[in-house]
């Protein structure tokens, strides 16, 4: 009996029992699972345990069980411009293909390359799968609206509430010390 690494109880493993090994079987799955921790970029994320819904075809080929699917997940952060909270959702395509095993898809002893995945008996682990999908759709930077003109270098307000005539008098930093000068008048030294 082979020593299994995967938890068949943790919510992102999946059996793939069913299917077997015979190349055609499929099987779909509609299933809401717990985000899990640190899956974010910057100043967006998925939160932790927000429900994701997926909806995914598991199918058993030659060289292993081809996993198709698409996730939805809500999104919080904040605008990369004004800095104010921002919630939204992200739909994301995924494909992975699990090999059964290294040998069967190498023959003569070949590992593999780095980035491939292996069934673990008959569980298959998809939560690194769907965080690369999530990770590569996250916007490096968001914006609560795609005109969000931002904050005001000057005083920090939001813009978009400060009004268009809102201005800050900018006085050359040479000059700035003459500012408090007051000049005596020339009319009244010609009398």
């Amino acid at each position: 009996m082979t020593a299994h690494s995967l938890d068949p109880r943790a919510p992102w493993v999946l059996s793939t029992h069913d299917l077997g090994r015979r190349p055609g079987s499929m099987r779909r799955l509609n299933l809401t699972l717990p985000a899990p921790a640190d899956l974010a970029v910057g100043m967006i994320g998925v939160p932790k345990d927000a429900d994701v819904e997926l909806d995914i075809r598991l199918e058993a080929v030659m060289e292993g069980v081809l996993v198709t699917g698409t996730a939805r997940a809500p999104l919080s952060g904040e605008c990369s411009r004004c800095l104010e909270p921002l919630a939204s959702r992200t739909e994301v395509d995924f494909q992975e293909l699990y090999f059964y095993s290294a040998e069967a898809v190498f023959p003569g002893g070949g590992a593999g390359g780095e980035d491939d995945l292996f069934l673990d008996g008959e569980l298959l682990d998809l939560e690194p799968v769907f965080r690369d999908a999530v990770v590569l759709a996250l916007p490096l930077s968001p914006v609560c609206e795609d005109d969000c003109p931002g904050l005001c270098v000057e005083c920090g307000i939001r813009l978009a509430e400060a009004g268009p005539d809102h201005r800050h008098e900018k006085i050359d930093s040479r000059w700035a010390t003459l500012q408090g000068l007051e000049l005596d008048n020339e009319d009244d030294q010609e009398g």
